[in-house]
């Protein structure tokens, strides 16, 4: 099988007189002449028509698959809600680029038959579909990893954002070996930590319901604008017991049961928490014994980290993980250390800090080191350091296997 392809040529373009006899034909007729014989005839087009072998498309396929054979081929997979948008390279080129339909067992058929006897590597950002996809790739065989967003690196100047081009990024800086993979928690961590951050999804709509509360107190004057009262039992039933206009006081009330359902919800949840502790008893030891940790803080920290001599091989991973590692513009002589890159865990981060507030307050060594970073970097610079510190000794007490010494000095 075979198919003509025609171009069209001018006599001034010499280099096609290196053939000697060449098909050439015009709109109304196909001849075989010589170029000089065509050029005696002053024409100044050509149709020039050759015959080029091609392969079937199923001949093609069975070619591409056998080439993949003991290859290296690196995908990288845009995962959205209804479609995975992937870029396939090998050896540097692209194989394939397409988009599916998010089905994780379909897609690993596709890819499987098309990069046949292939060692697969496969890449996706960490977001909302967890981490159900990078299990099923990686029972079937595929190498897989998963990144924070954050990690994957963009041209200054780019500015356009498409899923293919995201793709196409992923797996190119995959096939360089530029991106690492976060880690990937058993289902049961997954599960236990359900238990915390729903928590702090009904602390923040509770704390979101009691500022509507106040609004509507404040837009009709009936509270001072000074007034900085925290929204509590009491405070709701003073509310309650006064004289209001009919319209504000059904919608007051309706905001109150809502209030007030998220404080049991909360209530329920402590308990739930509390079953977790005993459960986990070990990290929970070693988390309550350190100055400034509670029981709600201990729980987070035990469920986001959990033991941390097993999980971090060293500090400065630690240190990553939570965002505590300080920024750094150096060039030349000059060396200097910024805010912190703030990559990692926002709810560790939060927490942690949260923590160090109060461990000054507990632990004098702390409050020394704060002082003495407070009087030349100001204090919002010095919490995060007691932070960073604070989590360390954390890790020691794992290593070490023993709970936190208060006042130790290190």
């Amino acid at each position: 099988m075979g198919k003509r392809i025609i171009v069209t040529i001018k006599p001034s373009w010499f280099f096609a007189a290196e053939f000697p006899r060449i098909v050439l034909g015009s709109s109304r007729q196909k001849r075989e002449e010589t170029l000089s014989q065509q050029i005696e005839k002053k024409l100044h087009y050509w149709y020039v028509c050759f015959w080029k072998t091609i392969i079937t498309n199923k001949e093609l396929r069975m070619k591409s698959r056998m080439n993949y054979i003991g290859e290296k081929v690196y995908i990288g997979i845009d995962v959205h809600k209804k479609t995975y948008t992937f870029t396939a390279i090998c050896r540097g080129v692209i194989a394939k680029s397409a988009t599916v339909p998010a089905n994780p067992e379909q897609f690993i058929e596709g890819i499987k038959k098309w990069f046949g006897g292939a060692e697969l590597h496969s890449i996706y950002e960490a977001g909302f579909s967890g981490f159900k996809l990078h299990r099923i790739l990686v029972s079937a065989g595929i190498k897989n990893i998963v990144i924070n967003p954050a990690s994957l690196e963009i041209a200054a100047k780019d500015k356009v954002k498409t899923d293919r081009r995201d793709s196409k990024k992923l797996s190119e800086q995959l096939s360089f070996g530029r991106l690492k993979g976060i880690n990937i928690p058993t289902e049961q961590e997954e599960l236990s930590r359900l238990i915390t951050r729903t928590r702090e999804q009904i602390l923040k709509e509770k704390n979101r319901t009691g500022n509507r509360i106040k609004s509507r107190l404040h837009f009709f004057g009936l509270i001072n604008a000074n007034d900085e009262r925290e929204i509590s039992e009491k405070f709701l039933s003073e509310v309650e017991v006064q004289e209001l206009p009919m319209e504000l006081k059904y919608s007051l009330n309706i905001l109150i049961s809502q209030w007030r359902f998220l404080t049991k919800q909360l209530d329920d949840i402590k308990i739930e928490m509390k079953a977790q502790s005993f459960e986990d008893s070990y990290n929970e030891g070693i988390y309550q014994s350190v100055p400034g940790i509670g029981d709600v803080s201990a729980r987070v920290l035990s469920n986001e980290l959990g033991d941390l001599s097993k999980r971090f091989s060293n500090q400065n991973s630690l240190f990553h993980f939570v965002g505590l590692t300080p920024s750094q513009y150096s060039s030349g002589e000059s060396q200097r250390m910024g805010n912190i890159d703030r990559q990692g865990s926002a709810r560790v981060r939060k927490i942690l800090v949260e923590c160090a507030w109060r461990a000054i307050d507990l632990d004098g060594v702390l409050r020394a080191c704060f002082n003495r970073i407070a009087s030349t970097r100001g204090k919002k610079r010095a919490i995060v350091a007691i932070a960073r510190k604070l989590i360390g000794r954390i890790r020691a007490c794992f290593v070490q296997r023993c709970e936190y010494a208060v006042g130790l000095v290190a």
